[in-house]
């Protein structure tokens, strides 16, 4: 086979993986070499300034998860995944009541995992059958030693913005991120030629607790997504009349963003009604959950992985921040709880009443 032939023969092939992407409902694909990350630098400094707070496996090895070679030694490519998730906010009289918990819109509907997981195993599937019975793979969706958000720029899925998500700039940053590490050689795809955030900073500036200290950086440990999450401590108090009533994520950099505003919201389809029970649930409904009750509430959802204690935690600062004497009733029986985290947030918000 002549090198022009392989050529063709591997764009063909690269050319059947993304309509396959697509059929499985992919939205975005592209394809990046399998290399060490070139933002390997950037990455090793922001773990050096401890902004990675405790989430202690992104430091554990980090010359693995800068180099996908180190994850599957004769990986040659990378398919570069996402799916939008974009919704709409609910009605105002909803969205801005401060007896509403804020939920971020990824965690509105079943877990992303488990949505993703299956189409990564049938898009594996597809290229194993399509190279050959020597044809490996590892799929991920943000759960492998992968720096998924740089594998999407170098495959072409967008610009990384100064809020450090990725945009694209025909569906914005509200996107599922995943990918196919294989060793299929494929021809990968170019930069995304348009976009940039110019002189705009409006992430930045609206961010309630000021997690970025300058422009492409992100301090975890002041990031509500974090604090409201993956942080499974007592919340700063400093940082707590910041959150406002987020109790599981927060999307305000992502809202003010013009790509967002602009290119996120489908043009070809009218968007379904959201659940204001999913979005924005009472606080005083979920300050009194039980561990059942919470679990049967969320169940198949991303906000079991906050854990019932966590949400608890999350609620009573919201609250707190509320600030409706009505709600005393009900943190008084939080300040009983038998968790000595949602003890705690209790005691503080029931100080914010007085």
């Amino acid at each position: 086979m002549t090198h022009a032939d392989y050529s063709a023969s591997a764009a063909g092939l690269a050319d059947r993986i993304r309509a396959r992407a697509v059929e499985l409902g992919f939205d975005l694909v592209g394809i990046a070499p399998a290399r060490r990350s070139p933002r390997e630098a950037e990455f090793r400094e922001w773990l050096a300034r401890g902004y990675a707070a405790d989430m202690d496996w992104l430091a554990r090895d980090p010359e693995r998860r800068a180099d996908p070679r180190r994850v599957l030694p004769e990986a040659r490519s990378i398919v570069t995944l996402g799916v939008s998730y974009y919704a709409g906010d609910p009605p105002p009289e909803i969205w801005d009541d401060p007896g509403r918990g804020r939920i971020a819109r990824y965690a509105w509907g079943r877990d992303y995992h488990r949505v993703l997981t299956p189409r990564l195993r049938s898009l594996a599937e597809f290229m194993h059958h399509e190279g050959g019975s020597g044809t490996q793979s590892r799929y991920y969706v943000d759960t492998g030693p992968i720096l998924e958000r740089e594998a999407a720029e170098a495959g072409g899925l967008g610009f990384i913005g100064k809020n450090t998500l990725l945009i694209n700039p025909r569906r914005g940053s509200y996107l599922f991120l995943a990918e196919v590490l294989t060793t299929l050689d494929l021809p990968p795809d170019p930069p995304s030629p348009t976009g940039t955030c110019g002189h705009c900073s409006r992430c930045l500036d609206i961010c309630p607790t000021h997690a970025f200290p300058a422009a492409y950086i992100l301090d975890s440990r002041r990031c509500i997504s974090y604090l409201t999450i993956e942080n499974r401590g007592p919340i700063p108090e400093p940082l707590r009349p910041a959150l406002g009533n987020w109790i599981f994520g927060c999307d305000a950099c992502q809202s003010v963003c013009p790509w967002v505003r602009r290119f996120a919201p489908p043009r070809s389809e009218p968007l379904p009604p959201v659940d204001p029970e999913l979005a924005a649930p009472r606080l005083l409904d979920l300050i009194s959950l039980d561990e059942d009750g919470f679990r049967k509430r969320f169940r198949g959802t991303p906000v079991l992985r906050a854990k019932r204690h966590g949400l608890l935690r999350n609620v009573a600062v919201a609250i707190g921040n509320w600030g409706d004497p009505a709600a005393r009733p009900s943190l008084e029986r939080a300040r009983h709880d038998s968790d000595p985290l949602v003890r705690e947030h209790a005691e503080w918000a029931l100080a914010r009443l007085k």
